[in-house]
């Protein structure tokens, strides 16, 4: 199937296009992105493209097709917004319109590293970079499958459609649809190849739980030894970066699935913000990035070609796609046992959470369905600075079902399964973002790797006065005065009524979820 050309593909959907690039190799997909002036060569090998005016996700213009079969299990509301079947059918037919007469390009793989779970899709793409980015985040299909493939599910993601919401029911001109029925999701007015990772998962996470299997928005790492550990979080809380370990293998930067067998990577890539990117800070991220990588909105010298991972000029939000096996101690393909350790990541803008606090149960269910963390500069449209957040699960933009549906799931598995579970705070310190600094890397890496170790279990714990949080008094290779949050500010009373108003957020956003 590879490098395979087709002129008038029989396929329904693509029947009136011009011509149809069907499962390209990474070089022809080079040629064609570098031919058509959709992308620039870097110095390192990788494509680097320009998302224009959509340099993150869209959540505002994302919706679910209100099909007769699913309504009743949707969680209706400023996450999933409804869009009636027959305003999906209009946009579905002017999609179809727009690719007469086209080039356009088909990727044909599987969602699922599991070949017992794993999901057939399909992408068609309008450009051949995007094209590319799928290619490597997604798991192609092996070589020497010949069968005919029959996908679950198609995504088509067409950047320069444009949605009329007079006559749509759209918000804007930009639109991510998601049809359980038709199993099709449409993708219009955005060039930013995020919304095409992301609309995928969010099909999983409602399919998935009918089949008892907990989808989850979460690294995955796995030792020597077999012990595997899940790191939760949102977009710039330190998934990536904290899961590409060299002592551990890494199963997977951000999707996962959790069964009966154990965790299974949903992609067969990584899609790293590479904001500040240094070899010293991230070696196995530096070295990934090469041949095959798509660099989104990641500035380049104009003369030499180098990426100046330093410069957000263009965004915050600078990525790098590659393909999993480019981490020299990837798991391929993704999949591990049962976790005994989970680590929630929180980018805490207010600066009062401890770095490394141990949970409970109980705990670990409320932080949960709280996911707090902070939306970071370029990770959505409109976000400039870090802005306090609650996510339910650590994705709620993704999650179809009630917050609840998860929660339940993922405390069935910690008591089955025995889990350790940690709150870390890769967030500020010393006072809220713009006063406090940003909690150095070295340390939340020592912090992390006695949590995996077990070694945090040996010390002492004090109790937060404010959160109830248990906090270790002393981790190797991190200064002890570090590990009670109030201890570095300057101003002890400051520290008590941020931390207060943040505890009062949580209470006031549980309050919600139990309405």
């Amino acid at each position: 199937m590879n490098n395979e050309r087709v002129a008038g593909s029989k396929d329904d959907l693509l029947v009136d296009a011009q011509t149809v690039h069907r499962n390209l190799s990474v070089s022809r997909l080079y040629e064609q992105a570098i031919a058509g002036r959709e992308a620039k060569l870097a110095s390192s090998g990788a494509l680097q493209v320009s998302t224009g005016s959509f340099t993150g996700r869209s959540p505002g213009d994302k919706y679910i097709v209100t099909d007769p079969s699913v309504a009743d299990f949707i969680a209706w509301g400023d996450v999933n917004r409804p869009l009636a079947p027959n305003r999906f059918d209009r946009l579905y037919d002017k999609a179809r319109q727009y690719m007469s007469g086209r080039e356009v390009y088909v990727f044909e793989g599987y969602a699922g590293a599991d070949p017992l779970h794993r999901v057939p899709v399909r992408v068609v793409n309008e450009f051949a970079w995007q094209n590319l980015f799928v290619r490597q985040l997604f798991l192609p299909r092996p070589e020497g499958e010949t069968n005919p493939f029959a996908p679950e599910f198609t995504v088509i993601a067409l950047p320069d459609l444009l949605a009329e919401p007079e006559t749509d029911g759209t918000r804007s001109e930009t639109f991510i649809v998601i049809s359980f029925e038709k199993n099709i999701i449409l993708i219009g007015g955005t060039h930013y190849a995020g919304e095409i990772k992301k609309s995928l998962f969010s099909v999983l996470n409602y399919k998935l739980p009918f089949e008892g299997i907990l989808p989850m928005h979460c690294s995955a790492n796995v030792g020597a030894d077999g012990d595997v550990a899940l790191f939760f979080g949102l977009s710039g809380t330190g998934k990536t970066t904290l899961s590409a370990d060299p002592t551990r293998r890494l199963i997977g930067d951000d999707e996962h699935g959790w069964s009966d067998t154990g965790v299974y990577n949903f992609e067969g890539g990584c899609y790293a913000k590479c904001i500040g990117l240094s070899r010293e800070k991230e070696p196995q991220i530096w070295d990934a990035i090469g041949y095959g990588t798509v660099l989104e909105n990641v500035k380049l010298d104009a003369l030499t070609g180098e990426a100046d991972y330093a410069s957000a000029e263009i965004t915050e939000n600078t990525r790098a796609a590659y393909a999993i096996d480019r981490i020299s101690n990837a798991v391929v393909p993704g999949m591990a046992g049962h976790p005994g350790i989970i680590l929630f990541l929180a980018a805490d803008a207010f600066g009062v959470l401890p770095p490394i606090a141990k949970l409970t149960s109980e705990q670990a269910i409320y932080y949960f369905l709280s996911g707090y963390t902070s939306k970071l500069a370029g990770t959505e449209r409109g976000v400039t600075e870090p802005a306090a957040t609650f996510s339910a699960c650590f994705g709620a933009p993704f999650m179809p079902l009630a917050p609840k549906k998860y929660a339940e799931m993922l405390g069935r598995n910690i008591a089955r399964h025995g889990c350790r579970v940690y709150l870390v705070n890769t967030g500020w310190r010393g006072g809220a973002a713009g006063v406090g600094k940003r909690m150095e890397l070295r340390y939340t890496r020592a912090m992390v790797t006695a949590a995996i170790e077990g070694t945090i279990e040996q010390a002492s714990y004090s109790a937060d006065p404010i959160f109830g949080l248990a906090r270790p008094d002393h981790v190797p290779g991190v200064p002890d005065e570090l590990l009670d949050p109030r201890h570095s500010w300057g101003n002890k009373n400051d520290y008590d009524v941020n931390a207060r108003q943040l505890k009062e957020r949580f209470e006031r956003n549980f309050a919600k979820l139990s309405e």
